[in-house]
């Protein structure tokens, strides 16, 4: 049977069998701690099914979204298993690059590319930009034609499909800033096909994050194939459907569908649409790829009540994980040392130190605690230091990866004066 990446062991919580009391007395917390092997695994398991649906007429392939977690040890593992990277800055390309990644297997999404970024990412030779509006066609256009290039481009088409998912990560609506509406996209793909510095090579559809239904995928699947017929009508072929991510994963009780169900029905849904050809299919997964390898080691300050209210004051806070306070997500959270059985520990509220009364990362929990006591949250290895700051001026966590018995620190926890090492004090 398959050991859990975090679980118990001899009544403490282990990651890859390494109990996260040793990792916290070396690293000290909040500490990150990631599991080298759960995300290769998971990556694995989206590669092969891809691989299965692979053949003459059909090539399918992964990337990953680097702004689920961007540190460069977790890039240079997924760029070694041969995964490609889908980007939305210049930062994360320059990652990418640093991490051993190459331009030539990353695509460059986001609404807002600035004309720096764009000849940037033409000059390192990107693969594709998904293209978000015409008047960024026109930017590309307009740098492409300064660098004497063709830029290959690709139009993210708004489905108006409906995710089932939180409202800040819907993307695939009419009402969300992402894409062009799929009634405007054949026009758009003339004006694209026009301009002489545009390669026009594909499609692109991202409809949300942390869907657990594969039913919007396949609506979005059929008004992207719906479009690739209108413009192989018109003249213009695509020569690669790039279809996004957002797959869920299990925080509390959702059921998403497995990677590979994922890829499976997709890629069977494309081999059977009536205007199959030579074609390229591209995935863009991040938060299934990464989350559930990752878990924020922290520790308990105080215990305190106000009346019936008990909270545990802890010394990770939303500055290290901002997804509760700005999404109202629900994480695991269990105590490094395994309770013991029969225990019914009392409701308590995981609060940080910052200053903010939105300041918590769970509300709720039975969780055994008491002061010095250490937890972990789990599922937090998308979007969590990621997402992170240095907000009332704290030093953003270590990062420690584990592979095996193997532990390392793979991003020091800041010091001090590194936050202010850019600034510079007004003399008289």
């Amino acid at each position: 049977m398959q050991t859990k990446t975090f679980d118990y062991v001899d009544g403490v919580l282990c990651c890859e069998g390494v109990p996260l009391s040793r990792i916290a007395q070396r690293f000290g917390t909040p500490t990150y701690v990631y599991s080298r092997n759960a995300i290769r695994g998971a990556y694995r398991e989206f590669a092969q099914a891809a691989q299965r649906h692979s053949h003459d007429g059909l090539r399918a392939w992964v990337t990953y979204a680097v702004k689920a977690n961007g540190n460069l040890a977790v890039l240079a593992d997924l760029a070694r298993e041969g995964a490609g990277f889908d980007i939305v800055s210049a930062g994360e390309l320059a990652r990418v690059l640093a991490a051993g990644g190459a331009a030539s297997h990353t695509v460059f999404s986001g609404v807002g590319k600035s004309a720096d970024e764009i000849r940037r990412a033409l000059e390192l030779g990107v693969r594709c930009f998904n293209v978000e509006s015409e008047a960024e066609l026109d930017r590309i256009e307009q740098v492409a034609a300064g660098l004497d290039k063709r830029a290959p481009v690709s139009l993210r088409v708004n489905p108006d499909v409906d995710a089932g998912t939180h409202p800040y990560i819907s993307t695939g609506l009419r009402e969300n800033k992402f894409g062009i509406a799929h009634g405007r996209a054949l026009d758009v793909y003339r004006h694209a096909a026009s301009l002489p510095h545009l390669d026009v090579v594909g499609i692109d559809c991202h409809i949300g994050s942390q869907i657990t239904s594969m039913a919007p995928f396949l609506a979005a699947l059929e008004k992207v194939l719906e479009l690739v017929d209108a413009l192989d009508a018109a003249g213009i072929p695509v020569r690669h459907l790039d279809l996004g991510g957002g797959l869920g994963i299990r925080y509390a009780d959702e059921t998403p569908p497995a990677r590979g169900e994922m890829i499976d029905a997709l890629l069977s849904r494309i081999e059977a649409w009536r205007g199959v050809r030579q074609v390229e299919v591209m995935f863009e997964f991040g938060r299934s790829i990464v989350a559930e390898a990752g878990a924020l080691l922290t520790r308990v300050e105080y215990m305190k009540a106000n009346g019936d209210k008990r909270f545990a004051v802890i010394d990770a806070a939303m500055n290290d994980l901002l997804r509760p306070t700005l999404y109202d997500a629900w994480h695991p959270v269990l105590p490094v040392k395994q309770a013991a059985p029969g225990v019914q520990a009392p409701e308590v509220d995981l609060v940080g130190p910052v200053c903010e009364s939105g300041d918590w990362i769970a509300r709720g929990r039975a969780v055994p605690a008491a002061e010095g006591d250490l937890l972990a949250v789990l599922c937090t290895g998308a979007y969590g230091f990621a997402m992170s700051s240095n907000y009332n001026t704290r030093p953003r966590a270590a990062e420690v990866m584990v592979d095996g018995q193997r532990v390392e620190c793979v991003r020091a926890r800041e010091r001090l004066e590194d936050l202010w090492a850019g600034e510079r004090i007004v003399e008289g």
